[in-house]
C-alpha cells in the first residue's frame, strides 16, 4: 500500500514477518523510537514504511524483543538434518576418523588441517595436579576438569582478549592443559592420550583409544543445548573464554544433560551376565530403558550408530561379553518400542566394553563440548554485546497490599 505522501507501507503483520519477529514486538520497536508507526484510512491498525523496515533489519536488531530476548540464534557452526550431524557443513561422522586436534581447528576456523598441535604449559599442567589432589578422592571427573579450567585461567593474563586469533590459541592451550591435568602423563601428548591414560585401567586394550578420538569428535558440538546457549549468554557479556567454559560446564552437570549416561552405565552393568533379565527387571519397575530415544533425532542417532559400530569391530578389542550384551539390548528394546540407542547408551558401552572409570562419559562429554563452546563464544564475541535478556512475569505479591 502506499501513503499520500507515496511512501511504501507495510502492515504490522507484514513488517514482523519482514523482521522476523512477533507483531507485538514491532509495537515494542516503536516505544524505543526504532520505527514510527502511521494510521492510514481505512486501514485496520498502524502502517510502517517500508524503507525504514529494511533499515531496522538491515542493523540485525531484528532479532531482539523489546527488553532483549533474542527470538533466534543463528549459527554457522552445527547443523542435524536428516538423522546427519555436520559441522560446518563436513558430516561430523567422517570427520571423526580424523585426529580431534585436526576436528577442533576445523570447528573454530573452518579450516582443515592434517598436522595440528595443542601444547600445554608443563607448569599449569602441574599446578592443576596439585590442586586437584585437595579434592575429594570420590569427586567426579568434571570436577577436576572445573578446577583445571579457573587454574589454568589465572596463568593466562591475555585471557580477556576476545580477539578471534587469541581465542583459538587459548582454546587449543585449554583443551591440552586440562586433558594432561587429568591424567599422569606427560603435556605433550594429543588430548585423546592424554585422556586415554585418565580413564583406563590397566588391564585395557589400547585399541581402544581409536574409538575414544572418535567420541570426542563426535561429542565437539550439538547445536544450542542448553550448556552451549549458557556458554552464548557468558561470551555476549564478554566473559573471556575460560569464563565462558566454565558457564557451560555448570549448565551440563546435571542428570539431564552431561551426566544422562550414568543410569545407562548403572543398567548396563547389571546386563552384562543378564540382558534379557536386567531389561525384564528395568520393564518391570516401571521405569523407562535408558539410553534410548532422542528429543532431536527420529529414527538414529549417527553418533551412536558410529561408536557402536566401532565397538562391533574386532580390531579394537571391545570386551565382546559387553558388546554381545549391548547388542541384545538394543535389539529387544528396538524392536518392541521402535526406538533407536542414542550416543548415551553408546559411551556407556564403550565404558563397560574397556573397563574405564565409571564416569568415563561425562568426563569425554564435556572435554569434548569445550570445542563446540568455544566455536560459539567466537561467534557471540561478533554479536551486539548483551543481547540476551528474556522477559519475565512477575507472580509475586504486587506492590501496597499489605
Amino acid at each position: 500500500m502506499t501513503h499520500a505522501d507515496g511512501r511504501n507501507m507495510l502492515t504490522t503483520a507484514q513488517a514482523a514477518a519482514r523482521l522476523g519477529v512477533k507483531p507485538e514486538t514491532v509495537y515494542a520497536y516503536v516505544s524505543r523510537g526504532l520505527l514510527t508507526s502511521t494510521r492510514l484510512t481505512g486501514v485496520r491498525g498502524s502502517v510502517f514504511d517500508v524503507d525504514e523496515v529494511e533499515s531496522l533489519a538491515g542493523r540485525d536488531t531484528a532479532r531482539r524483543t523489546d527488553i532483549g530476548a533474542v527470538e533466534r540464534i543463528r549459527t554457522r557452526i552445527t547443523l542435524i538434518d536428516d538423522g546427519h550431524l555436520y559441522y560446518r557443513g563436513r558430516d561430523a561422522v567422517e570427520l571423526s576418523s580424523r585426529a580431534f586436534e585436526s576436528v577442533a581447528h576445523f570447528v573454530w576456523t573452518g579450516e582443515l588441517l592434517d598436522e595440528v598441535h595443542f601444547h600445554a604449559d608443563s607448569v599449569v599442567v602441574q599446578r592443576c595436579r596439585e590442586a586437584t589432589t585437595l579434592v575429594s578422592p570420590d569427586c567426579r571427573s568434571i570436577d577436576r576438569i572445573r578446577i583445571a579450567v579457573d587454574i589454568a585461567s589465572t596463568y593466562r593474563p591475555m585471557r580477556f582478549d576476545t580477539g578471534s586469533t587469541s581465542v583459538v590459541r587459548e582454546a587449543g592451550q585449554l583443551l591440552a592443559t586440562v586433558a594432561a591435568a587429568l591424567g599422569g602423563g606427560s603435556p605433550e601428548l594429543s588430548v585423546a592420550e592424554s585422556v586415554w591414560a585418565a580413564v583406563k585401567s590397566d588391564s585395557s586394550d589400547p585399541n581402544g583409544l581409536a574409538v575414544l578420538q572418535a567420541a570426542l569428535v563426535l561429542m565437539a558440538d550439538h547445536g544450542l543445548a542448553a550448556s552451549t546457549l549458557g556458554v552464548r549468554v557468558a561470551a555476549s557479556t564478554r566473559a573471556n573464554l575460560y569464563s565462558a567454559v566454565s558457564a557451560g560446564l555448570g549448565c551440563i552437570d546435571g542428570p539431564l544433560h552431561g551426566s544422562a549416561a550414568d543410569p545407562v552405565y548403572r543398567f548396563l552393568t547389571t546386563a552384562i551376565d543378564d540382558p534379557i533379565g536386567a531389561l525384564a527387571t528395568q520393564l518391570r519397575s516401571g521405569e523407562r530403558v535408558p539410553g534410548f530415544g532422542h528429543v532431536i533425532y527420529t529414527d538414529r542417532d549417527p553418533r551412536a550408530e558410529e561408536l557402536l559400530r566401532l565397538l562391533r569391530d574386532p580390531a579394537h578389542g571391545a570386551d565382546p561379553v559387553v558388546i554381545a550384551a549391548a547388542d541384545t539390548i538394543i535389539e529387544e528394546v528396538s524392536s518392541r518400542f521402535d526406538t533407536f540407542p542414542n550416543s548415551d547408551f553408546a559411551l556407556a558401552t564403550f565404558t563397560l566394553a574397556y573397563g574405564l572409570r565409571a564416569d568415563t562419559p561425562e568426563m569425554l562429554f564435556a572435554l569434548a563440548r569445550i570445542v563446540g563452546w568455544t566455536a560459539h563464544a567466537l561467534e557471540e564475541y561478533d554479536e551486539a554485546p548483551l543481547r540476551f535478556r528474556v522477559p519475565g512475569i512477575y507472580t509475586g505479591t504486587r506492590p501496597g497490599t499489605y
